[in-house]
């Protein structure tokens, strides 16, 4: 690997010493030619559950194998080296468990470089080189195969993937150079940047093979006896096929055009913000020509910027509060005191509450019953259910089985003793206090004495929900965020009287609905509608006071928010978005604004302009029209810091008053239910990077803060 071959890695393997180390095991096999193959097993001697990863010792190790082989390659003792993976699995990628304590830009790059010394010496071996995908391969999993000279894949394997620009990364051991010259720019840019910000889309082993990742697929019963059956015909000559590697005509033709399109369709859905996406950019581009060598020493140079930068470091405390803070929920009860659900009944039948029976139908896999007092908005509430399990059957995502019994599950009554026999009952009734109490305290003499009581409340107290209960300990708040199927977050209040049995069986329905659940305090707003309503009540504060819509919507676009405050508005209804902020204002008034203008723009149904395909293409004249006559205008800087403080004041006094306990618990609620940019770590390491944290509080949310090194 020339420049590779002479470096010091000591430093790097110096934060290696807990690493579980994925083994290289050689074992030579003797083909129906005669020929020799050296076959290298990965494997890190643990259970089926655990994947091979790839850590510094790991790619050591590999390193050393490689070289042994390749002098035995020399001395033709063997005729082609393959590398496959224990049961089901190649390779989960990097080990990621350390990375985030890489001291310095120096050893940042390291990293890279040692991988690119180890995984591309399989294109120097002087024999061809082939690996076997046999299961998962993620990262630097699927690059060790992309490195190689020939690939095969298990049509059972799940999950395949380059996911790094999830992780604020870019594939930085081959994948950005090799894999674009190997499927094309158009393939190449759905792998690396579509799927990972499509919440990190996973490619299926038919998938991969079509999109020419994998050079033939075999189906699992012998899949290591095809897949060395064929090695060796390659082996004596028989010619591989790739219909998508780029020719002359994409490289000087469609090569730029795909990445103009994705450069515009990647700022337009999450912005500018984001380094990694545009990282991953700058590498494909550059990948259409040139040598392996220098592909390699620029996703070395990019790679350690991104490693040592503030966007990955957030992006590793974001992982970790998905997959592992959001598994462990603070404060939630003993799990044995939940009950069984064996009956749910949703009282209301609008959008949320049909979304609601589809959900727990399909999840819980009992009887669903709606009730409403119009039999007619029930019916439309049922052939809206019926037509959405039909469109998961014609796209797949069910079977034929699976679509008849969610179909039988789900009813639909004007009777409300249809609810006699059930233990966990939701509503969805409109967002007015006597309303939810009266359908309470009615459906509480007829739900059996143990039934829960669920409430979706986004901004209202749950314990004044319950003022007129019998049984209030019994009453929980269980807030979705829409769209129910899509969004990840539910806030499971506890109100006053609600008692743990209560509480710990909301979060078993929370866990079996394959939701997060953030146990938070009954508190207006809760956590992430508290959050929303600071940030939308300044930015309309600020056109309230004369500030034009675009200085607003410019201040903001530093904190990398999927969408606006006017889209976001947009998307959720004027009149909502009006009586959220009256609500928090009602609730603090010396901390939250209310706005005249946002109730007139409501009434007027105005906002944004659209073209014919949905696009937002500015502000209605009628608009501004309706907010001018503000005198007192404030720069974007000005509304920028005015926002920073106050989000980071708020924030205060939500822990202060117990919310919740922790600032990573407000980061994952923003993550999963306001869709807070992964890459900036949630909100209070966003808060402490740029000083907001400490100009109104003195202090940082977290210490050490969470950013990247020198």
């Amino acid at each position: 690997m020339g420049r590779y071959d002479d470096m010091d890695f000591t430093q790097l393997l110096a934060l290696s010493d807990e690493e579980v180390v994925t083994h290289s095991y050689v074992r030579d096999i003797r083909l129906q030619s005669g020929r020799i193959l050296a076959l290298v097993t990965l494997d890190n001697d643990l259970d089926h559950t655990r994947p091979n990863t790839l850590g510094p010792r790991t790619m050591m190790e590999f390193d050393g194998v490689l070289v042994e082989l390749a002098a035995r390659a020399s001395r033709g003792e063997i005729h082609g080296v393959a590398v496959t993976g224990k049961p089901y699995f190649l390779a989960a990628g990097a080990d990621l468990s350390r990375v985030a304590d890489i001291p310095s830009k120096a050893i940042a790059r390291k990293l890279a470089e040692l991988g690119h010394r180890s995984l591309g010496r399989l294109a120097e071996l002087g024999v061809p080189s082939f690996v076997f995908i046999n299961g998962l391969a993620l990262g630097g999993g699927l690059e060790i195969a992309l490195n190689a000279h020939y690939r095969t894949i298990d049509s059972s394997a799940a999950a395949i993937a380059l996911p790094e620009v999830f992780l604020g990364l870019v594939p930085g051991w081959g994948g950005a150079y090799l894999l674009p010259n190997l499927i094309g720019i158009e393939n190449a840019l759905t792998v690396m940047l579509s799927n990972p910000l499509k919440n990190n889309r996973m490619l299926s082993a038919p998938e991969a093979h079509e999109l020419g990742i994998a050079d033939v697929m075999f189906g699992p019963g012998r899949f290591l006896e095809d897949s060395l059956a064929w090695a060796d015909r390659v082996l004596g000559g028989v010619t591989v096929k790739r219909p998508h590697e780029p020719g002359k005509l994409e490289r000087s033709v469609k090569w730029d055009v795909a990445l103009n399109i994705a450069r515009s369709t990647v700022e337009k859905r999450i912005g500018t913000v984001a380094v990694a996406p545009q990282a991953a950019l700058r590498l494909l581009a550059a990948a259409k020509k040139g040598t392996r060598q220098e592909g390699f020493l620029r996703e070395d140079d990019e790679l350690a910027e991104l490693i040592s930068g503030d966007q990955f470091q957030a992006s590793i405390y974001s992982f970790n509060l998905v997959q592992k803070r959001a598994k462990k929920p603070a404060g939630a009860p003993d799990p044995s005191l939940s009950a069984k659900i064996t009956k749910v009944g949703v009282i209301g039948a609008g959008l949320m509450a049909r979304q609601f029976a589809l959900l727990f139908a399909r999840r819980l896999r009992v009887p669903v019953v709606l009730t409403d007092i119009d039999q007619g908005r029930l019916d439309q509430a049922l052939e809206y259910i019926h037509g959405e399990i039909d469109g998961l059957l014609a796209k797949g995502r069910i079977g034929h089985d699976d679509a008849g019994r969610v179909h039988a599950l789900v009813s639909g009554t004007t009777d409300p003793n249809a609810f006699s026999d059930a233990d966990w009952i939701i509503e969805a009734v409109f967002e007015e206090l006597a309303v939810k109490q009266d359908v309470f305290a009615r459906f509480e003499k007829i739900v059996p004495e143990t039934a829960i009581l669920a409430t979706n409340t986004s901004s209202l107290s749950v314990s004044e929900i319950g003022a007129k209960l019998a049984h209030p300990e019994r009453l929980v708040g269980f807030h979705f965020f829409n769209p129910v199927a899509v969004m990840p977050l539910i806030e499971v209040v506890r109100a006053s009287q609600t008692n743990d049995p209560t509480l710990a069986t909301a979060m078993s329905v929370a866990k079996q609905l394959k939701k997060t659940a953030v146990i938070t305090a009954d508190t207006p707003g809760f956590v992430v509608n508290r959050l929303l309503a600071k940030l939308l009540g300044e930015a309309m504060h600020a056109v309230d006071t004369g500030t034009d819509f675009e200085v607003v919507e410019s201040a903001l676009d530093s904190f990398g928010m999927p969408m606006g405050p006017f889209e976001l508005l947009d998307l959720v209804g004027l009149k909502v978005g009006a009586h959220v902020l009256d609500t928090h204002h009602a609730a603090f008034p010396d901390r939250f604004f209310r706005s005249d203008n946002l109730h007139a723009l409501a009434d007027a149904g105005v906002l944004l302009t659209r073209d014919k395909k949905g696009h937002i293409t500015g502000f209605d004249p009628r608009a501004k029209e309706i907010v001018s006559g503000g005198t007192t205008p404030l720069t974007a800087e000005e509304l920028r810091l005015r926002v920073e403080n106050g989000l980071a004041d708020e924030i205060a006094h939500m822990l202060s008053d117990s919310v919740v306990g922790h600032p990573e618990d407000i980061d994952l609620c923003m993550i999963l239910g306001a869709g807070w940019p992964f890459q900036m770590g949630g909100i209070t390491p966003f808060l402490d990077r740029v000083g907001a944290s400490e100009r109104v509080n003195n202090k940082l949310f977290h210490d050490p803060p969470i950013r990247g090194v020198s």
